[in-house]
């Protein structure tokens, strides 16, 4: 059972924010490293052990990392000093590798995976256990961390988005906190278009919102990749479906419809201006639009620059560059 389940959440965790055309390790996040790694909770220690039927601690990675596509050195030194960027404490986040040296042996001899407040995975005596990283046994020997995932998915990183790029930072902040990533080539596509689905996980990522019930839409299936985010942002009110009782999850999200999302989600209040100051501000836009209110917030609210512009183009596809900036706005403003 423990088998079929691991495969399923790894087939699960293939989908996310990114477009379905690339490997796992394209669309992973930290978060998804920390689901998966919290499916081995109490499998038994095996010194050189590298499988649920025995883990030692770099070996426990190894698997871990192995079934997205990210391959890491077999042991903790090596996986110290050979991958990923190295992290600040203030800056850990969920999947980040954490290091311990003078354990059993001088230097660095135990890793981990970071899972949030101050707190770890990782195979020891007694197991795959949750650990503090305050404890006295393992503060002590704290060493630092690294990011793997964020190697693929930290904007620093991004060789096709430089400091200049109107989202850059926004890009930055969401891909530290583990809520969207990159490929696996070292890009962010960041003119690349959004679903409808993506959109819902990619909210719900940062809500964290469990709905009663992962049956939503007639054309969603509950087992489906993004179930749970679509249900939870029924139940929400942040992502409506359309009259014939369909959410098209796989349907690109338009400008229009992400303002509207973004504002729902964050519960932005629509800016204090007269109807006749905010008809100015983008001139392909009427007072009567349907998104009309949604669309001033976004501008009103941004932070990035992207919408400070005279059009809005409210039927364009919503770009992965746009969606970012958006959300960061609307987390910005909340």
């Amino acid at each position: 059972m423990k088998k079929v389940m691991s495969l399923f959440i790894v087939a699960s965790i293939m989908f996310s924010f990114l477009p379905f055309r690339s490997s796992a390790a394209a669309s992973v996040t930290g978060n998804d490293i920390v689901k998966l790694a919290s499916q081995y909770i109490s499998a038994p220690y095996k010194f050189g052990g590298n499988t649920p039927a025995g883990f030692d601690c770099s070996g426990y990675l190894l698997y871990v990392f192995n079934q997205v596509g990210i391959s890491l050195p077999r042991t903790s030194a090596d996986q110290y000093t050979s991958v990923g960027l190295m992290i600040d404490d203030k800056d850990l986040a969920p999947g980040d590798l954490v290091f311990f040296s003078d354990t059993y042996k001088k230097g660095i001899s135990h890793s981990g995976i970071y899972i949030g407040d101050q707190k770890f995975l990782s195979a020891t005596d007694s197991g795959v256990v949750v650990s503090s990283m305050t404890n006295s046994y393992w503060k002590p020997k704290y060493a630092g961390a690294k990011r793997v995932v964020g190697s693929q998915g930290t904007a620093m990183n991004f060789t096709d988005l430089d400091k200049g790029h109107f989202a850059y930072n926004a890009i930055a902040e969401l891909s530290n906190k583990g809520i969207i990533s990159g490929f696996e080539d070292g890009t962010f596509r960041p003119a690349d278009s959004v679903t409808r689905g993506q959109a819902a996980a990619i909210i719900n990522r940062q809500l964290k919102h469990t709905a009663s019930s992962t049956y939503s839409y007639k054309d969603v299936n509950t087992n489906s990749v993004f179930a749970k985010d679509i249900a939870a942002m029924k139940e929400l009110g942040i992502i409506n479906g359309f009259a014939d009782g369909t959410y098209r999850p796989n349907e690109t999200m338009t400008r229009a419809q992400m303002a509207v999302i973004v504002k729902n989600a964050f519960k932005l209040k629509q800016p204090v201006a007269s109807s006749s100051d905010a008809a100015n501000i983008y001139s392909d836009l009427s007072p009567s639009y349907w998104a009309f209110e949604a669309i001033v917030t976004m501008n009103v609210i941004d932070l990035t620059k992207g919408f400070k512009t005279n059009v809005y183009r409210p039927l364009d596809h919503a770009t992965r560059a746009d969606f970012s900036a958006a959300v960061y706005n609307g987390i910005k403003a909340k």
